[in-house]
């Protein structure tokens, strides 16, 4: 497994990546993948690039793409103020829980250091079991609502 930037021409894919972002506790029916167009969703993705905390990196499987970490300043749930981006990310299915998103959660904390960020949020769904891997590469709970935490990581 490689872990390595995006491509242009990969960009595209941050749509997938949203979809599987999208934690469905069990038992539950996952929404349409339409949803993805919501203008609160639509963030995560729209013109991606443009923004100076815009990176992403991905998991590379022998040529196919299979999870993607990224970032953007943006007024999402996870937003602290208009110096921290929030992180998004994802793996398909069948690579979760193999440490991958442990791999891509450490890479892209270094990139946001080594590109002058002094801090990085993301907001997650308390019951996601993803909570815990947050925990272990750095981010503490900072605020939480009914259903989610609010999590910041200090880079300095």
């Amino acid at each position: 497994m490689e872990i390595r930037e995006i491509r242009e021409d990969e960009i595209a894919l941050l749509q997938d990546f949203l979809y599987e972002a999208i934690f469905i506790p069990e038992g539950v029916e996952p929404p349409e993948r339409n949803i993805i167009e919501q203008p609160e969703l639509k963030l995560y993705y729209e013109d991606f690039g443009s923004g100076k905390a815009d990176h992403c990196i991905v998991a590379d499987d022998n040529g196919k793409v299979v999870g993607a970490a990224w970032t953007r300043i943006m007024n999402d749930y996870g937003h602290i103020d208009e110096e921290t981006p929030s992180f998004a990310i994802s793996l398909y299915r069948e690579y979760r829980g193999q440490g991958y998103g442990t791999q891509l959660m450490k890479k892209m904390l270094e990139l946001l250091r080594e590109n002058g960020f002094r801090k990085a949020s993301l907001a997650v769904q308390k019951a996601n079991y993803a909570v815990k891997m947050y925990k272990n590469v750095g981010f503490e709970i900072v605020d939480e609502n009914a259903e989610e935490y609010i999590m910041l990581c200090n880079l300095t």
